[in-house]
């Protein structure tokens, strides 16, 4: 498969199962992976999203989880699962190509995970931490997370746009409030990376809401999307379909391809 038939999946939401899905695309055909899995919030030996305080928390998106996946799989599966799908974007990266992964650690019969397991004898060139303006902790035993994981993954040839290397490694960003899904990416944040690289073509197999897409569409990007839920598929294309390609509010770099 030769990069040439990339054209029919570019600028398109795709709705599948993510591995199978990017098994479809040639290799080293994509220059940007930007994405955030399921957190496997569910699988939980303590109280985990559950809560019968209700007010305010009952409220809380996560609590009631995806619209199509019950984020609760054994840690070992999870685990396998998400080594598969980073190996799979490997491949798909192109040879100055990087993966900004975000994740969440998370406590688990009292001890942390820390997602090691999972990124462990990839490439890591850096991680970068997004703190949250808010966010809920049902559990009395440890403080309020404040922050979330975003391993930068990286080919030996990937290399930010000019400048964007200034910007420091902690990142602030409120989370996004208005959107259908239970945890969509800011667009402030998506806006950040995309516009700290070169890339021309950005995928997200775990793409949600769509706001990769959406972000990669405004800074004149191509983007492929991948979500399993057809919902949130359809979210993402009207999304898509009202956005207009135009500079961002922090812009660092538009490009047209």
């Amino acid at each position: 498969m030769t990069k040439e038939e990339l054209l029919p999946f570019l600028n398109q939401i795709i709705c599948g199962d993510a591995i199978q899905e990017m098994k479809k695309l040639p290799s080293e055909s994509i220059d940007l992976i930007v994405t955030s899995p399921p957190y496997n919030l569910k699988n939980s030996t303590g109280n985990g999203m559950k809560d019968g305080r209700g007010g305010k928390w009952a409220n809380a998106a996560l609590v009631n989880g995806y619209a199509t996946y019950d984020d609760n799989m054994p840690y070992d599966k999870y685990i396998e699962w998400q080594r598969a799908c980073l190996t799979e974007m490997l491949r798909l990266l192109s040879h100055d190509g990087a993966i900004f992964y975000n994740h969440k650690w998370r406590v688990q019969g009292g001890l942390i995970q820390d997602r090691h397991e999972i990124i462990a004898d990839f490439p890591v060139r850096q991680i970068i931490i997004w703190k949250r303006k808010g966010g809920i902790n049902f559990n009395p035993g440890y403080f309020l997370p404040t922050y979330e994981v975003i391993y930068l993954i990286a080919k030996p040839n990937f290399k930010l746009a000019p400048k964007a290397n200034a910007v420091g490694d902690v990142w602030e960003f409120t989370q996004e409030s208005k959107n259908i899904h239970p945890a969509p990416f800011p667009i402030p944040l998506i806006e950040r990376i995309i516009s700290s690289t070169t890339a021309k073509i950005i995928l997200d197999p775990f793409s949600g809401s769509g706001t990769t897409a959406v972000v990669a569409k405004k800074l004149g990007r191509k983007y492929i999307g991948i979500e399993i839920s057809q919902e949130y598929c359809d979210f993402s294309r009207k999304r898509i379909s009202e956005c207009q390609k135009q500079p961002l509010q922090n812009n660092l770099l538009l490009l047209n391809y």
